[in-house]
Order: structure tokens, then sequence, then C-alpha cells
């Protein structure tokens, strides 16, 4: 009688900040040819003090990559008019190649009609309703597309992952996330699945699936047993859990069970240090092509 004992190789990682900084050092790199600075502004409303890290974040990876940065904090209580105004100005100040409104806005700003008053071309977080629908329109292509998505199939691609008439599952329909990722999946010739609340069985849907991007936002949430074997999975979910070990009381962790999975799977992005220094990379990216287009024109 033989015994044979089968060996699981655990999952690659995909890592996010080595990638990034390939990207920022290309970033730089584009920077230094040009003779101007790109120009990054940042409209912060409220004091929201994840709001205000990641601003810090974006502002030092600018100086960083050479390109110049404009901060402008409005109060909580700010009127909807005067941060339209501020955008405004913004759109025509010839020093500013992109402008980003840090989300969320408190509840008396219209998220869609603040982030619509952005020019096109300098909307480099990709979310003006013509960005969104050119990107989810066959031969159509926005000025830019939405940061952490477009992060997302930069790992994809960088990892020499074929998108290509692979089946492709979305956990999450949101409209920073889980929408647009969609389409951009879509373009690239996945055949795209988007699972949501309204959804039966996710785990049936997964366990179909060459490439899972959860964005869900539910810590863990994906299991073991979801997942189709050698399935190249991204996650994009940040959750906070309760760790007394940790001087802070918790720890970061993302919307799959990586420990689990990474048993089964054949590529991860881990939670912190995947998906997260992508969005900055292609913030820099988006507005390095804004000022490029600039000069073209």
């Amino acid at each position: 009688m033989r015994i044979y004992r089968w060996i699981t190789m655990p999952a690659e990682i995909i890592d996010g900040k080595r990638i990034a900084a390939e990207i920022r050092a290309e970033v730089a790199n584009r920077v230094s040819k040009m003779n101007m600075s790109p120009g990054l502004a940042t409209i912060i409303v409220g004091n929201r003090t994840d709001s205000a890290t990641y601003v810090r974040m974006k502002h030092k990876a600018c100086e960083e990559c050479g390109l110049v940065s404009f901060h402008h904090p409005l109060p909580e209580d700010v009127e909807q008019k005067t941060v339209i105004e501020l955008i405004q100005k913004l759109n025509a100040d010839e020093r500013v190649h992109g402008i980003l409104v840090q989300l969320p806005l408190p509840k008396q700003c219209n998220e869609e009609q603040v982030l619509g008053a952005v020019d096109i071309k300098k909307d480099v977080d990709g979310f003006h309703p013509v960005n969104i629908g050119r990107l989810a329109m066959k031969n159509r292509e926005p000025m830019h597309v939405p940061c952490t998505p477009k992060g997302c199939i930069e790992l994809l691609k960088r990892s020499n992952v074929q998108i290509h008439g692979k089946e492709a599952v979305i956990l999450g329909r949101s409209n920073i996330v889980g929408l647009p990722i969609s389409l951009l999946l879509l373009k690239n010739n996945a055949t795209v699945t988007i699972c949501h609340s309204g959804t039966p069985d996710m785990a049936a849907q997964t366990k179909k699936a060459d490439i899972v991007v959860a964005a869900i936002g539910s810590a863990g949430m994906v299991k073991k047993d979801w997942i189709k074997p050698g399935a190249v999975l991204i996650d994009v979910g940040i959750n906070s859990v309760p760790d007394e070990t940790r001087k802070r009381g918790y720890r970061l962790v993302g919307d799959i069970d990586t420990k689990a999975c990474e048993e089964v799977a054949g590529m991860i992005t881990p939670v912190p240090g995947g998906v997260g220094p992508m969005t900055i990379a292609m913030l820099l990216q988006n507005c390095v092509t804004a000022a490029e287009r600039t000069i073209e024109s």
C-alpha cells in the first residue's frame, strides 16, 4: 500500500506596493521630460480623519513624483454653491491639470452635481458622468478611468494574468469600484458577472470564476470553498477588525479570507499592500496624462 502526500502550493502574492512603485517611477520619468509641473488640486469638505489621511498621502506622492499639489479644505457646513464655485475656478486655472473631490461629501452636497461640475479633461478621478458613460459604451474611451478599478486592471496585466475569454465575478456594484471594474473587464473581453445584495448565492457564482474582484465591504466574507482552484483574487476591501495584539487595537483586512483562500487560489492580492497603493499611482498617472494632453493641444 502506497501513501501519497499531496502538497498544496500557496497562492502567488500580487505585490501591489512593488507594482505601484514601478508606475510611480514611470510617472516621475514622464514628468522629468516635461517643461512644466503637472498640477493636482484636491478639495476636501469637513474633517473626517480617514479622508484627511488619504489626501495627505496623495499630496506626498505628488511631491515625490514631481507634481505640484494645491489643497483646498472646506468646512463641514459649506454650501454646495461654494464647492461648485471653487471647482469652476480650478477648471479655469491653467496650473491645475487634475481636480479631485475627496468623497464622501456631507449630506447638503449632491455628489452627482458636484462631480459633474469638474471639467472632464481634469476629472482625474474618472467619476464625471460623461467619463463613466464613455467607459460604458463600445468604441468609446473616457478622458480618465476611475483610479481603483484602473489599478486592479494594471495589477492583472502586470502580473501576466490573461483576462480575454476568462470568467470574472465582481462582488459589489458601487459607482467607485464595482460598476467601473466590471466595465473595464468587459472591455478586456472577459465574461463578467456582478454579484450584490440581491444575489441569492454568491458562492455559486464565484466558484465558476477565473478572476474574482471583491469590493463589498465585509471582512473575510469570501471563503475558501467559494473559490475555483487556481483563480486570481483581487481584494479591494479595507475593513478594520479588533486585534488586541496591535498597538492601535485593530488590524486591516480585506473582503477575502486570505489565509484560507490562498490555499486554493492561484494568485491573490494582500490587504494592506495590494490594491491600495495602486489607487494613488493611477491618480498620478491620470494627472500626468491630463498635463501631456494640455501640452499637445
